[in-house]
């Protein structure tokens, strides 16, 4: 069963307060499967922003909590792309953060790939694009 068809019924049974259909395994699982995919609240936020990016790459990010709960063993974990292809990836270990506080967290890459493409770039052969993807990991309980 779908998920549109599994909406229907649960919709249809709470107006009318009769079950029409009894639902399958594979119906209670799909129920199941989209009560755990709603949205959790995000309690932080973050900024990215790269430092001087050519043969090493800097890359900073600046996080803030937002939820007035303390956050521990918060890290960051980012990978560098430039023109589509991975280059490298570094990690950075922040520490807590207080309720509604700032914090800040930089890594460098240097990776051979990384000083090949800037040496492509500066001989004219292809453009220099750096974009990243972070993932910022955190604990609000201990």
């Amino acid at each position: 069963m779908t998920k549109r068809l599994v909406g229907m019924l649960l919709a249809a049974t709470a107006a009318t307060g009769v079950i029409a259909v009894a639902p399958t395994a594979a119906a209670a699982s799909t129920v199941a499967q989209g009560a755990d995919t709603t949205a959790r609240p995000h309690l932080i936020d973050y900024k990215i922003s790269f430092g001087k990016c050519e043969d090493t790459c800097r890359i900073k990010v600046r996080i803030k909590n937002l939820s007035r709960k303390r956050l521990y063993d918060v890290s960051l974990n980012a990978r560098l792309w430039v023109n589509g292809k991975k280059v490298g990836a570094c990690y950075d270990y922040v520490g807590g953060i207080r309720p509604k506080g700032v914090r800040w967290a930089g890594c460098t890459v240097r990776s051979s790939k990384l000083t090949r493409m800037w040496n492509q770039h500066q001989d004219g052969e292809i453009d220099f694009g750096p974009s990243t993807k972070t993932r910022v990991h955190y604990e609000y309980y201990r």
